[in-house]
């Protein structure tokens, strides 16, 4: 009977040795013919032998990683993490599974189906197993900054600099925050390298633009929006700021070109947006300029429309409503420099006084004039500066105290400032002291009724 047991013990110890033998000869060759599969890009075939292979072990992390290459091969990139969470179960690496590339693969899919904390866990082990790597730092800094944790973000892409100088993403990244933190002298040195270093990168030309208009380097700004304007995705904001620019050249009329192309371009985009409203308030403002009220009008009462909140609309739609239901206020505004000075004059001789000198000011016009009859023959006759404004902007005091110092140069006994709009409180109680008086719009429209205006 004990013969007869130790044959059996024997036999089994036999079948047992047999079969790990054979498992370890046949083991391996199913495991290398799978990674044959995943690196032809047989991923049907690879994906049904790592599944044979996962039913009769499911705690083979070789078979889970080559499954998950192979679904990431295959665009099932939700099934590919699913793999990989479980090799990060298993915990166990080996040359077939190796753990760094495993773990950067790992992370881009957490990225990928946006679990940031996730990722950076990843990323951060990485740190710990390669830190030289630049790319991992970068990666750390991107995900920091995307939870606007701006602070650890710099640090991180600096340390990525400072590994790989021609980490042309990282200059970037730094750049774009230190501009954005307004340190815009701090980020043009990385904006540089990030554009010579990625030539056809839209985002880089745009925010170089941005510190180059800012700086008012306006035609190196009018270069670099131009560049940024060739990718859709930078085109509409890159002709606004382009508009922005020709305005600070005042260049209004091609301005008013690349504005109208960004209007026309927001027709396909969303009309609620902010800079689609904000491309049709700086055309207002073209034409606003050049003195092209009603077509200004028409911009403003578009953006009102779509945003009554929108910066001052409001109040610009409340200040030129007098040209909706008064024409004269309408000559007054959209008259050309010529005929605006005649206007004045005839204003000016409505109120009894001989005119002696007519001149423009700015967009405006000063009128020096004197009583036309003096009840005493040898009374000197005192001369008056008016000063005709026709801005839609309230007047300020130091726009009070300039003509007032214009008036002590010229020996001017006293003078008149007419406005279009409104008087700002500290420029009415500047001139309560001074030979100035002030009158706005309700008193040049008294004015414009009595005058005998030309035609």
């Amino acid at each position: 009977m004990g013969i007869i047991i130790l044959i059996i013990i024997v036999g089994v110890g036999v079948g047992l040795i047999t079969f790990f033998i054979v498992k370890s000869v046949i083991a391996p060759k199913k495991t290398a013919h799978l990674v044959e599969l995943v690196k032809q890009k047989k991923t049907a075939q690879a994906i049904r032998v790592a599944k044979q292979m996962i039913a009769k072990d499911a705690r083979n992390p070789e078979a889970h990683y080559l499954l998950g290459l192979a679904y990431d091969a295959d665009s099932k990139p939700e099934l590919a993490l699913m793999e990989f969470k479980t090799v990060n179960q298993i915990g166990q690496f080996t040359k077939i599974c190796p753990e760094v590339p495993f773990r950067t693969k790992i992370a881009e899919l957490f990225e990928k189906f946006n679990q940031p904390e996730e990722a950076l866990k990843e990323y951060l082990v990485l740190l710990k197993r390669d830190p030289q790597n630049a790319e991992y730092y970068f990666r750390v800094g991107r995900l920091f900054e995307e939870r606007s944790k701006s602070a650890k973000a710099t640090a991180y892409f600096k340390k990525a600099i400072d590994l790989d100088g021609r980490h042309a993403s990282a200059h970037l990244h730094l750049g774009l925050l230190l501009y954005k933190a307004k340190r815009p002298t701090e980020a043009r040195p990385y904006l540089d390298f990030a554009v010579r270093a990625q030539p056809d990168n839209p985002e880089t030309h745009y925010y170089i633009g941005r510190i180059q208009k800012d700086a008012k380097e306006y035609t190196a700004a009018l270069g670099s929006f131009e560049k940024a304007s060739r990718s859709p995705e930078f085109k509409l904001k890159s002709l606004i700021e382009r508009g922005m620019c020709l305005l600070g050249l005042n260049d209004t009329a091609r301005a008013i070109v690349e504005l109208e192309r960004a209007v026309s371009l927001s027709k396909d985009k969303n009309e609620l947006s902010n800079e689609t409203l904000y491309a049709r308030y700086l055309l207002a403002a073209c034409f606003e300029k050049n003195r092209e009220i009603e077509r200004a009008i028409e911009m403003w009462e578009e953006v009102y429309r779509a945003k009554p909140g929108f910066r001052d609309v409001a109040e610009k739609l409340s200040r030129y409503q007098e040209m909706r239901t008064d024409d004269r206020v309408k000559d007054y505004m959209t008259s050309s420099r010529e005929e605006l000075q005649k206007l004045c004059i005839s204003i000016v001789e409505a109120l009894g006084l001989s005119v002696r000198e007519v001149a423009a000011y700015g967009d405006g016009c000063d009128v020096i004039a004197v009583e036309s009859q003096s009840r005493w023959r040898n009374t000197r006759k005192l001369p008056k500066l008016f000063r005709f404004l026709r801005d839609a902007e309230m007047v300020d005091e130091s726009r009070v105290r300039a003509i007032h110092e214009d008036i002590k140069k010229k020996n001017i006994t006293r003078a008149v400032i007419v406005t279009s709009s409104t008087f700002t409180r500290v420029a009415i109680e500047f001139a309560e002291s001074r030979p100035v008086d002030l009158w706005n719009k309700e008193k040049l429209q008294e004015l414009l009724q009595e005058a005998k205006i030309p035609r």
